[in-house]
């Protein structure tokens, strides 16, 4: 298949958009997959730029290189060895930049790979460098990336802004359709962060392009999203990490795979298979994860594979894999225990679905079609609001 030939944001202000950075001090938001079609690293790109005065680098969860594998542990502050500027950990004891991180830097260029999800940190840290620049009068750019797993189909539970914290911040769907320059409006304008915004978008994509569908140059955004096969289904399969099941963090298919030491994985994978869902197959395996939970144990469970990605509904198909297991195994399953995110001193699987209503769903014993139908009024709402502000 032809690959659609797509210019980054990125790609943009290096070249035709300079100027919107010529003559300050610049901060950049960055990763490992921070990368242009030549996989060149963005903070080197800027660092080597006769024309841009980059001074300091800011690193979202997992660190500006993406070392850092556990998905809770705080990453600390740097010096970046290829361009010896300071790195200030955005993962740390402060999420959100300080005076004294800001010092040098006048507008603050954010460049992340999302992976269209809200349950995923990376929108929340630019939302953190917004707000800050709106508190210390400094001007925020972002630069767009595709929405890996396609821009059309919105899905799931819209958050409760009581259950907000740094994997939810704001009421928007668990599969938003978004990409990141048209979060940054949405949460500046609609959420009223109100800070000097600027975007930079692509040339040449489109919303019913998935990544692999574009000549895009793919990194490994966090160390368990791998792939966009991965991105696929973990709308619904990150819905895991709010129970003692495990969500395949220490395999080679991390959020494909789901399972526990207890599960049964043949009638596990005929169970799901019976409901007929759209878009998936399910099929039974048996894994050891490395780290992380039941790390050494053998766990039965299933591989998730997406057959048809148009009628594929992730967000659903995960909490029929909650709800099966639970279903299935009451005396052993477990939601997971608090804190998460460290802060957050609230049921775990509450704050990963943006409301306690799904969990209390399941223990009430509600059928899949009720809890679907709960999501409906206000994914209909986000979708009106979300309709003012794509770009694409």
């Amino acid at each position: 298949m032809t690959k659609k030939p797509i210019k980054l944001g990125i790609e943009q202000l290096l070249t035709d958009k300079n100027d919107m950075i010529r003559g300050v001090r610049v901060g950049l938001v960055c990763n490992q997959a921070s990368v242009n079609h030549d996989f060149q690293h963005a903070a080197e790109l800027f660092h080597e730029h006769p024309d841009i005065n980059l001074t300091t680098l800011f690193g979202p969860q997992h660190g500006i290189r993406g070392d850092v594998q556990d998905n809770m542990i705080e990453t600390a502050h740097a010096t970046d060895r290829k361009t010896g500027l300071p790195i200030y950990s955005l993962y740390s004891e402060t999420r959100e930049p300080t005076e004294e991180m800001l010092g040098d830097v006048d507008v603050i260029v954010v460049d992340l790979q999302d992976v269209g999800t809200r349950i995923y940190t990376f929108m929340y840290t630019m939302a953190n460098c917004m707000r800050a620049a709106k508190r210390l009068g400094k001007r925020v750019i972002v630069c767009d990336r595709p929405n890996p797993i396609g821009g059309t189909q919105v899905e799931g539970v819209v958050l409760d802004p009581a259950f907000a914290s740094f994997v939810g911040q704001f009421p928007i769907a668990t599969r938003h359709g978004m990409t990141m320059c048209e979060l940054a409006r949405l949460f500046n304008e609609e959420f009223g962060i109100g800070c000097d915004l600027e975007i930079v978008t692509m040339e040449g994509w489109a919303r019913e392009l998935w990544y692999d569908d574009t000549d895009g140059p793919w990194v490994l955004p966090s160390p368990n999203m791998p792939t966009v096969d991965t991105a696929a289904v973990f709308p619904g399969s990150v819905h895991l990490e709010g129970t003692q099941m495990s969500e395949g963090r220490g395999t080679t298919r991390p959020f494909e795979l789901g399972g526990a030491p207890y599960i049964d994985a043949e009638d596990f994978a005929n169970n799901l298979s019976r409901l007929d869902l759209r878009g998936v197959a399910f099929r039974s395996c048996v894994f050891i994860p490395t780290f992380q939970k039941h790390a050494g144990k053998a766990c039965g469970g299933i591989q998730i594979h997406v057959t048809e990605r148009l009628s594929f509904e992730p967000a659903f198909t995960g909490i029929a894999i909650v709800k099966t297991a639970f279903d299935m195994y009451r005396d052993e399953f477990r939601w997971k225990d608090p804190p998460y995110e460290y802060e957050y001193d609230r049921n775990p699987f509450d704050l990963i679905a943006g409301t306690s209503k799904v969990r209390e769903a399941l223990e009430r014993g509600d059928s899949l079609h009720q809890i679907k139908e709960s999501w409906e009024s206000p994914l209909a709402e986000f979708g009106r609001i979300r309709e003012g502000f794509l770009l694409y």
